[in-house]
């Protein structure tokens, strides 16, 4: 073993691009948000440059196929050593020897690339580089006033190989994001990508934050899938999750022996889930997830982050009667604040439950600083209707006008996600009433709400043709079901319907203006029928649904003057409906003095659009 000794130095010097970054102060005091460019692995010519945070440890090793050295103390705090023959490739492991003098083996907290599970050892790596998406990141916006059509995917099991294994990253790119585009989808969000020791936590319990699971591929082949989204035009949101962390060994907890990520107290130090909460009280370990949030935006060029259980980061444990816990809750301020400054275009969206307000106002204005939160209130009272008989549903339509009580109190995003689909829930095609035949044309008419709704849109990976069977992390989709007439009709209706979303600027132009929406009739709940009126710049839209099983022959309502021209039904014959689609787009001329009155067949749901003058 050989000792390898640095100098303290208080900056650390960036050889692509000449800087010196990350000030140790203002890691210490939670300002930092390039803490990777100082900690972790960093590699240059003749070998690796190792540091590590590790303030009670003993003793400090670095362990790999170039051999063991010790990192040298050089700030109290901070472990670092300069390692000959350390090259990228290499597996390495570090070696503490805690407080209380046992040597545990970790991976590195900041380690930008892990060997796959089981073995939880880090991989020195380059900083991912070589995008070309120079064009769509200076187009990019925050989608406020465009259309964002969300596809979550697993990508371990939306599709697997002939042979059951992983498609890579750089093989998905092949796919996927055309497979979007297709389909009318504007953005990927991809559940959890930081490496994770069980496939079935799907990525929220994280022993590698800075590292891309090795399950498929390597960073650069990150870098390949999201260069060829970019191309085709389609966003990339990844999950993250600056809440809590797995509590495997070899990770972060007790790091150096001491309770140094995590809450020191059982009662708030583990969460619902086993595993164990960040203390964001402290200035390190602010840095340390604000920094990783900065790494996949300015690294990956990550379009946008989804943070998971927000709600956790506003009250103690998620719940509201234990209160507010303020130093999360300024953590979560301080972090999104400086992310929006740093990445103006980028999208930061919560995964909230709570009631808490202004999540999506800026900090400076008293908000929480996300651009978007999901609106759960909305998804559980929409599928609770869904599930409803046609004679229940006469007696609930608040259900659906609910939620436009409360639509413009945040920037909302309607999510059907993954918790939908799974634990015995059903799938959202199999949530809806009554038989198999019945459930689609149900299904269609959900999915036209859905879109008329003000709100931009989530849904999760196989609803999109329809899949009947809950989400399995360990086996790809069903896509054989599209094979069958209903599911391949159902894609086909689905696909017809974004573009519809896509081609028409009323149902997105002027998404958070009270101004632009309208219920058209919201007053005949017992004939389970209503109609949603959207105005944009140039256009408007209207969506006329019947719930019902009995079909209302002359549904009639009052609407603004003009040409109003038919463009889809979801009870036409050629996505599995009984009504026969004319070659001609059907039109109605209405004034004044004449109302528009239209037949609506049971479960059934059409979209007009009043043509511009």
């Amino acid at each position: 073993m050989v000792q390898f000794f640095i100098f303290d130095i208080c900056l650390f010097h960036d050889k692509i691009t000449g800087e010196f970054l990350m000030e140790l102060q203002d890691f210490y005091t939670g300002r930092a948000f390039d803490a990777y460019t100082f900690f972790g692995a960093h590699p240059h010519a003749g070998g690796t440059r190792f540091a590590v945070w590790a303030p009670a440890a003993r003793r400090v090793q670095v362990e790999g196929p170039f051999g063991t050295a010790d990192l040298i103390q050089t700030r109290s705090a901070v472990w670092e050593a300069d390692v000959p023959g350390a090259e990228p490739g290499m597996a390495y492991q570090y070696l503490v020897t805690g407080a209380k003098g046992w040597t545990v083996a970790h991976c590195d907290p900041y380690g930008f690339a892990m060997t796959l599970r089981p073995d939880g050892r880090s991989i020195i790596a380059e900083m991912p580089q070589g995008f070309t998406d120079e064009a769509w990141m200076a187009g990019r916006t925050k989608c406020f006033d465009r259309p964002m059509n969300i596809y979550e995917v697993h990508a371990g099991s939306w599709k697997r190989k002939p042979d059951g294994s992983w498609y890579s990253y750089a093989e998905l790119a092949e796919q996927l994001p055309a497979y979007c585009r297709e389909n009318g989808f504007t953005h990927i969000e991809l559940m959890p990508l930081a490496e994770h020791p069980f496939d079935g936590s799907w990525g929220y319990q994280v022993t590698g934050f800075y590292a891309s699971t090795s399950r498929y591929g390597t960073p650069a082949d990150l870098v390949q899938f999201i260069n060829a989204c970019h191309r085709q035009g389609i966003g990339v949101i990844l999950d993250f999750v600056p809440v809590h962390f797995a509590v495997d060994s070899y990770g972060l907890k007790e790091f150096d022996g001491t309770s140094l990520y995590e809450y020191p107290a059982a009662a708030v130090g583990q969460s619902e889930w086993g595993s164990c909460n960040f203390m964001h009280s402290r200035g390190e370990i602010r840095c340390f997830l604000q920094s990783c949030a900065d790494y996949w935006l300015r690294v990956f060029h990550a379009d946008g982050l989804r943070m998971d259980a927000v709600s956790r980061l506003i009250y103690w444990q998620g719940e509201p009667a234990r209160g507010v816990n303020g130093s999360t809750l300024e953590f979560l301020k301080n972090m999104n604040q400086g992310l929006q400054q740093r990445h103006p275009t980028a999208v930061l969206i919560a995964e909230d439950s709570s009631n808490y307000p202004k999540v999506t106002a800026p900090v400076e204005y008293g908000g929480l600083g996300f651009d978007y939160k999901w609106d759960l209130g909305w998804m559980n009272d929409t599928l609770d209707y869904f599930r409803k008989s046609s004679g229940e549903r006469r007696e609930n339509l608040g259900k659906l006008t609910f939620s436009m009580l409360y639509a413009w109190n945040e920037h909302y995003i309607l999510p059907f996600s993954h918790d939908e689909n799974v634990h015995g829930k059903a799938t959202i095609v199999q949530k809806m009433y009554g038989d198999y035949d019945g459930k689609f044309p149900q299904a269609r008419a959900l999915y036209l709400y859905m879109a008329v709704h003000p709100g931009k849109k989530l849904d999760f990976m196989g609803n999109e043709f329809a899949q009947l069977r809950e989400w399995d992390e360990s086996r790809e989709q069903d896509w054989m079901i599209l094979s069958y007439p209903n599911h391949d009709a159902f894609r086909h209706f689905r696909a017809a319907l974004h573009q519809a979303y896509l081609d028409n600027e009323a149902f997105w132009a002027r998404e958070y203006n009270p101004a632009a929406f309208r219920w058209a009739d919201c007053d005949h709940g017992a004939q389970n029928v209503c109609a949603i009126l959207r105005e944009g710049h140039r256009n408007k839209v209207l969506a006329v649904f019947n719930f019902g099983t009995e079909a209302q022959p002359d549904y009639t309502l009052d609407l603004p003057a003009g040409r109003w021209t038919l463009l889809l039904d979801t009870d036409w014959q050629c996505w599995g409906g009984t009504t026969v689609r004319e070659a001609q787009p059907a039109t109605g001329i209405i004034d004044e003095n004449t109302p528009f009155s239209v037949s609506m067949p049971p479960y059934s749901g059409k979209l007009y659009r009043l043509e511009e003058k």
